[in-house]
């Protein structure tokens, strides 16, 4: 099944719950890993996941749980039995067990936490404590450590009475005697050196390591910088309290794109695309509200010259595509700030140097455009004055929209606001005035 697209197994599971093959329903989902099924249960419509969800193995309900969409895994959720839920869940790893906290009911969390023992049950304590949002609340807590007075062949021969290294382990954590973080050691340098040598010879002293509530984000930036595959998590006092792997940031890496995107238009990345419509209406009706009001001040702009554009009907005609070059340049601009912001590379330090550069390449791409519609509106109305006011109001929207860019983003982020979230619709608000004023400005002060 390994082979099949998304959609072709798709299109077998839906074929197979029409026909009632429940038992070749069960042979497709159990060849499918668990993020696959994760994937197929999204892309159902609500009422032919419950079929889906009865076809998995007990054995994977709880990795399916972690992996699928938030949205999706409440309503999964809130049709298990509280004990084929409990049992699921506790089959996972600590740190994806408090990933799925928030989606339990209470009967259920105090289930497992009296099945799990007692260093487990501290160990849940302390993964639950830490905001989702931050390396607290990415790590977990199954380290490998060793000392930095033993020998390579020492820890060699530890390794070898574990039953198995946990997932990413590509280095050990060397602590002392008070499991300070002192140093790592990764594998490729235990097996290839001398089995004489103390672990203090060959360990890296200088390790990243995070503090627990280390946004997210600046984790993801340091393992996609350093090529990370695992890193620790510290205290204030540099003890170790457990680790960050590649397959967590990677999640990180993927949630933060798709907020990004949604955010554009007011949308939530956990949103499921089959809600009620009810639902859907209720979320999205806000957003749209924001830009009508939005919608209506530009619109009093134009309202505010109506007599301008009754003595030159083509005003009407060449003032959107004014209005239009400034919202996309303006969005490539903002575009390149806000990944910047996101990035870190942008900062106080450097921000008139980015505005100034802006600036040129508006005032560039605005003299360069607004020439050509000069051309083009110059022999469409034959008339060389009408022309040149749009080659200037093109030059002014522009410059404008480079501004707006560059400084909506900033001034977002300082009041606390997404920029991805909100800058779109305060952008394309200052390119629609600000172009429609300048057409329509200019056009009653120098034509009429």
């Amino acid at each position: 099944m390994q082979h099949l697209e998304q959609s072709d197994i798709q299109d077998l599971v839906l074929s197979a719950i029409e026909e009632g093959y429940d038992d070749e329903l069960q042979n497709i989902v159990g060849q499918l890993h668990p993020a696959d099924i994760a994937d197929l249960l999204e892309g159902l419509p609500p009422e032919h996941r419950p079929q889906v969800w009865r076809s998995i193995d007990v054995s994977k309900l709880g990795e399916v749980l972690a992996e699928v969409a938030e949205g999706v895994a409440r309503d999964l959720v809130a049709d298990m039995d509280p004990g084929e839920l409990s049992r699921a869940v506790q089959m996972l790893d600590m740190d994806d067990i408090a990933d799925l906290i928030p989606l339990l009911p209470d009967a259920v969390i105090a289930d497992i936490l009296y099945a799990v023992d007692k260093e487990s049950r501290h160990d849940l304590d302390a993964l639950i404590s830490y905001p989702e949002d931050t390396a607290g609340g990415l790590m977990n807590v199954d380290t490998v450590t060793a000392r930095a007075d033993i020998s390579l062949a020492v820890v060699q021969r530890y390794l070898r009475l574990k039953s198995e290294l946990p997932e990413y382990t590509d280095k050990l954590f060397v602590v002392d005697r008070q499991n300070h973080l002192t140093g790592t050691l990764y594998l490729s340098t235990l097996l290839t050196g001398d089995p004489d040598l103390k672990v203090d010879a060959v360990c890296n002293k200088t390790p990243v390591m995070f503090k627990p509530l280390t946004p997210a984000s600046d984790v993801a930036d340091a393992f996609q910088r350093y090529n990370l595959i695992s890193a620790a998590v510290v205290d204030d006092d540099g003890a170790l309290l457990g680790r960050i792997t590649i397959d967590d940031v990677v999640d990180v890496i993927q949630e933060s794109a798709d907020r990004n995107l949604m955010a554009r238009a007011g949308l939530d990345e956990e949103d499921d695309i089959f809600q009620p419509v009810a639902q859907s209406t209720r979320k999205r009706a806000l957003w749209l509200g924001v830009n009508l009001i939005t919608a209506f001040i530009a619109s009093f702009v134009i309202g505010l010259f109506e007599s301008t554009i009754e003595k030159m009907v083509a005003l009407a005609v060449l003032m959107p595509i004014v209005a239009s070059m400034g919202g996309n340049a303006g969005t490539q601009t903002l575009t390149m700030v806000v990944r910047g912001l996101a990035t870190r590379t942008i900062s106080r330090a450097n921000s008139l140097v980015i505005l100034r550069k802006e600036f040129l390449v508006g005032s560039l791409n605005g003299l360069i455009w607004g020439l050509t519609v000069a051309v083009v509106a110059a022999l469409w109305f034959s008339n060389i004055e009408l022309g040149l006011l749009i080659a200037l109001a093109m030059i002014v929207n522009l410059i404008a929209a480079a501004a707006a860019g560059v400084l909506l983003p900033m001034l977002l982020e300082k009041l606390g606001i997404d920029p991805a979230l909100a800058g779109g619709v305060a952008l394309t608000t200052v390119t629609d005035v600000v172009g429609f004023f300048s057409v329509l400005g200019l056009a009653a002060l120098f034509l009429f």
